[in-house]
């Protein structure tokens, strides 16, 4: 779900161009796929480590060892993918201009990208969100230590963001290729800015685990958080777009609702999900979209950019040669392929099953192979019942 509402966000606008501008506007702002993902990816790695949790190196190499199985092999190869593209197409919107793609690629390999105003969105754009991905994965721990051994979870949210302040504070003059260059940029692009998204997501699990999935009240948090949710979106919709960006998100008001309210709407969204039993949950639960869910990943990485690209320049080239063909044959047909709507949903169904393709094909087994390797540390095989 998470991923299909970015990808509204970015081309809900082709649908029809006659919706009411305020509707546009709330299509716009349908980014909050990505807050749903940080407190989701909050919740779920306190959820499997909390409790388990010894910073040990054992321990540490075996946690690194799973987030990278997860996140990075098909990051990487779409990431080259993504610049053998550009290679053939001198695309610039992959480098961002830059005169040393090679440069550029290895900062999206390495995920540095994501510190660099002039980068952040280079390579696969939407990827800049799994740089703040990885800050999270090797703060994790940190996090967890400081809350259990000395009982300080609050207020670390606080100093990563005063951090955050701080560096913008420092770099903004610094002419280093926007290396923490502005607000907007580190407080809505960087860890250090939507750290307080992971911190729901981990006092969501910190409660879960105490007091488990059962509750005496009567109040429905699924649809109470959805509700809330967008609310959240229609607020961002209502602010004006500064100038140089391309939401309301980017707004003072935007980026405190994004970043502060909105992640807690979609925490009460989860706990509902978890401890009710819904229509909505049912709904998820069907193994189809299970399957949908899995492969979402993979959605996310290629619904913009070089994938998304070279779909739809094959829809407009095909659109071309039907009318070619009516032209040859003197008919003044329509072509199925001239509603920019329609397109769009094929776009959407193509995405998908490249998606499941990618997935059952090169994500799930590369995945286990990583996780069964001695990559890291020497695979240990789990007793029955326990999942990595």
């Amino acid at each position: 779900m998470a991923a299909y509402l970015v990808f509204i966000s970015h081309f809900g606008d082709q649908v029809d161009g006659s919706f009411p501008h305020i509707l546009q506007r709330f299509f716009g702002e349908f980014h909050i796929g990505v807050s749903l993902f940080f407190v989701l990816s909050g919740f779920l790695i306190t959820f499997r480590y909390y409790n388990s949790f010894n910073l040990t190196r054992d321990w540490f190499m075996q946690y690194l060892k799973n987030r990278v199985a997860r996140i990075y092999p098909m990051y990487f190869l779409l990431t080259i993918a993504a610049f053998v593209y550009y290679f053939i197409t001198k695309d610039p919107g992959v480098t961002k201009g830059s005169n040393y793609p090679v440069a550029v690629m290895f900062l999206n390999i390495t995920f540095l990208r994501g510190f660099f105003y002039q980068f952040w969105d280079s390579g696969i754009a939407q990827g800049w969100s799994l740089t703040v991905e990885e800050c999270f994965y090797f703060s994790a721990p940190i996090i967890f230590l400081i809350a259990k051994k000395y009982n300080k979870f609050y207020i670390q949210p606080v100093i990563i963001t005063m951090f955050a302040i701080l560096m913008v504070l420092i770099f903004r003059n610094v002419n280093w290729h926007g290396f923490f260059g502005n607000f907007p940029f580190v407080l809505l692009f960087t860890f250090f800015g939507r750290c307080f998204e992971f911190f729901v997501g981990v006092q969501l699990a910190r409660y879960i685990l105490k007091n488990g999935f059962t509750r005496t009240r009567k109040i429905n948090f699924t649809y109470s958080g959805f509700v809330l949710i967008f609310v959240c979106v229609f607020i961002m919709a209502l602010q004006p777009i500064p100038k140089h960006w391309n939401a309301g998100l980017e707004s003072p008001i935007g980026i405190i609702t994004n970043n502060y309210f909105l992640c807690i709407a979609v925490a009460l969204f989860y706990y509902g999900i978890l401890t009710e039993t819904t229509h909505f949950k049912t709904f998820l639960a069907t193994p189809f979209i299970e399957l949908l869910g899995k492969a979402s990943y993979i959605f996310y990485l290629i619904h913009l950019g070089w994938m998304h690209n070279l779909i739809a320049n094959g829809i407009n080239n095909l659109n071309d040669y039907i009318y070619s063909l009516y032209d040859k044959w003197n008919l003044d047909w329509h072509s199925p392929f001239e509603y920019n709507w329609l397109n769009l949903i094929i776009v959407f169904i193509v995405l998908n099953a490249v998606s499941v393709t990618l997935f059952k094909l090169i994500e799930e087994p590369v995945n286990h192979y990583i996780r069964k390797s001695n990559f890291l540390i020497k695979y240990q095989p789990r007793p029955k019942g326990i999942v990595d």
